[in-house]
């Protein structure tokens, strides 16, 4: 009894690619040209829109989950609005300083305008690099 060779489902920019040059094909038939199939004991085969659909969302980069936070704990999401707190202070929060990748010691130049509040961060050579807080 010969096995067939599996064939490898199409990942990243290449099933982005695959699926660009088919564009004219259902959507069923994209996703096994795409090898997004199996085929059972019968020799029937079955299309694997989940997994298809799944891979194309990966491969655009699209996050539907929520990503867990490093200490594994919930939290709130990012909103992007904050409140001037009670002390006067300003509290930007986490959320957004893990989302730019900013790391303890970095450091900003602060420019008010009349309406906004603008963040230029400092690079290791001491150059700036325009952040903008809030308009």
């Amino acid at each position: 009894m010969s096995k067939k060779k599996k064939i490898e489902p199409l990942t990243g920019e290449e099933l982005l690619q695959k699926v660009k040059e088919l564009e004219n094909l259902s959507k069923e038939e994209k996703a096994k040209a795409c090898g997004y199939y199996t085929v059972t004991k019968n020799g029937i085969e079955r299309v694997n829109m989940m997994k298809f659909l799944n891979a194309l969302i990966d491969a655009e980069g699209i996050e539907l989950d929520s990503t867990a936070h490093a200490n594994g704990r919930g939290g709130r999401s990012a909103s992007y609005r904050i409140s001037v707190q009670s002390n006067g202070n300003l509290l930007i929060g986490s959320a957004y300083t893990k989302q730019m990748g900013l790391k303890p010691g970095d450091e900003f130049e602060i420019t008010l305008g009349r309406k906004h509040i603008r963040l230029k961060q400092l690079d290791e050579d001491g150059e700036l690099e325009d952040v903008e807080v809030a308009s």
